[in-house]
């Protein structure tokens, strides 16, 4: 069994804006000492601040791809709070372009991110099996991963979450017996800072294809990331959190969207 939610250590990357932001506060809120993880120290060093509670907040800073990042963030938690309970893998980019237009380099520029969330995984889990005690992984996917969207034109992020969604299934399968669940949140729209270069027109029209009528908050995938690394009796589920987007709505999700399309052109 994991620790109780009030002891739990969260290793959480990109946690300096955005979904991750909130994930970390809602741990904190719950008792929880958090370990988050991002690109830029600056802004890791303020969202430290902005969240208090210095007795429970460690920062790593460092870009997730790389591997010495992954040791640096367990390492990390096991000096300041003796160990790992849970990893969030949150850390990701998104862009929007014609599928035919993304560069080599830019395609594995966000396929890095599924390097990134095996290397940590892997060091989170020999540390779950070091402490002997389980442990708790939860991915952030997208839902566009389970359910494409013509008029989305993101062919190379969506790849990368493919590709993390399909090792939250074969994780969840193989590290059953060491009672390390693993699970993902498939988001729908969150505007976060993730979102930067979409323009108005692009997000408005990304507002049409949400059958609850609004975009999602970072709280709600907070809610549900809480949910899937404390439910002891859930693994390989991929879950979504997208105002009913996979559901189909009124259908526009399963065609191409207008206003969308001339917005991305």
């Amino acid at each position: 069994m994991t620790h109780q939610t009030n002891s739990q250590t969260v290793l959480i990357t990109g946690g300096a804006t955005g979904i991750g932001y909130a994930v970390a506060e809602a741990f904190l809120a719950k008792g929880a000492n958090v370990v988050l993880n991002g690109r830029t120290g600056s802004k890791l060093q303020d969202a430290a601040k902005q969240l208090g509670h210095p007795d429970r907040v460690a920062t790593v800073a460092g870009d997730i791809t790389q591997a010495p990042t992954a040791d640096k963030l367990v390492d990390t938690a096991v000096d300041r709070f003796g160990g790992v309970d849970v990893l969030i893998n949150n850390a990701g980019i998104f862009s929007m372009k014609p599928f035919t237009d993304y560069a080599v380099d830019e395609v594995d520029g966000f396929l890095g991110y599924v390097r990134g969330t095996f290397v940590l995984s892997q060091a989170a889990v020999r540390q779950f099996r070091k402490q002997g005690s389980g442990g708790s992984i939860v991915n952030i996917s997208t839902i566009l991963a389970l359910n494409g969207i013509a008029g989305i034109t993101s062919s190379a992020p969506i790849a990368a979450k493919g590709g993390i969604t399909a090792l939250t299934k074969n994780l969840s399968a193989e590290l059953a017996e060491d009672n390390i669940r693993i699970n993902a949140v498939a988001p729908g729209v969150v505007p976060t800072p993730l979102y930067g270069d979409l323009t108005d027109e692009q997000l408005n029209a990304l507002h049409d294809l949400q059958p609850l009528g609004r975009y999602g908050t970072p709280k709600d995938i907070a809610d549900a990331v809480l949910y899937l690394a404390n439910a002891q009796w859930v693994t390989g589920v991929i879950l979504p959190v997208d105002g009913g987007v996979d559901a189909g709505g009124d259908g526009t999700t399963r065609r191409k969207t207008p206003e969308l399309e001339t917005a991305a052109a």
